[in-house]
């Protein structure tokens, strides 16, 4: 596992992003009776984001990459189209990940942090390495969950990932969407290993 720890250059478009996907009204609002992600929520987050970027002294109200990745929005006519606030939000997640990954590396040294990236790794190897179709908790069959065929092919992809270091990308994760099914996988069991594995790849960068 190599340890990136973030060139000048990196921190600058780090800081780059988050300033550009800050700006009121930085993305295109839906037209007619369409709905978009509510602007006047988007701005203001994205305002919290980059005040607390740039911020030397970081608090309880600090926002985190883990944040950026489970923020919501409402929709509302007129609002910001999906794609290019997710893509946005998608940036900015990358920047408080990198910076989160350069304050770690500095405050436990980069032998442990790399070891903890093992460990956190080795975890969620763990859950995938069980046999199909019971790598999950199941819904009883009158509920409906992930279809189980789709989470496994994508559990499958992640395991070689965390094996090989290839074949994954952080947007491809982020995106993975399932169908349901009767007695499926329990949803926010697989939401959750797929947030751990975000934050793994944006982790060792």
């Amino acid at each position: 596992m190599t340890v990136h720890d973030g060139s000048a250059l990196e921190q600058r478009n780090e800081t780059a992003a988050i300033s550009t996907s800050s700006r009121h009204n930085a993305f295109p609002r839906v037209q007619g009776r369409a709905k978009g992600y509510d602007p006047v929520a988007v701005d203001a987050f994205l305002a919290r984001a980059r005040e607390a970027f740039e911020s030397d002294m970081p608090d309880e109200s600090a926002v985190t990459a883990s944040d950026v990745r489970d923020v919501s929005f409402a929709l509302v006519r007129g609002g910001y189209a999906v794609g290019p606030v997710d893509a946005a939000l998608g940036r900015v997640e990358d920047a408080f990940a990198a910076q989160e990954r350069r304050q770690k590396i500095a405050r436990m040294g980069a032998r442990a942090w790399v070891q903890q990236q093992r460990q956190d790794a080795q975890v969620v190897l763990d859950r995938l390495g069980r046999d199909r179709r019971h790598r999950f908790e199941r819904v009883s069959f009158v509920h409906y969950g992930y279809r189980v065929d789709e989470v496994d092919l994508v559990a499958d992809r992640i395991a070689r990932y965390l094996a090989d270091g290839t074949g994954l990308t952080v947007e491809q994760v982020r995106s993975v969407a399932f169908r349901m099914q009767r007695g499926g996988y329990r949803e926010t069991q697989v939401d959750a290993v797929l947030d751990a594995v975000v934050e793994i790849m944006l982790a060792v960068g």
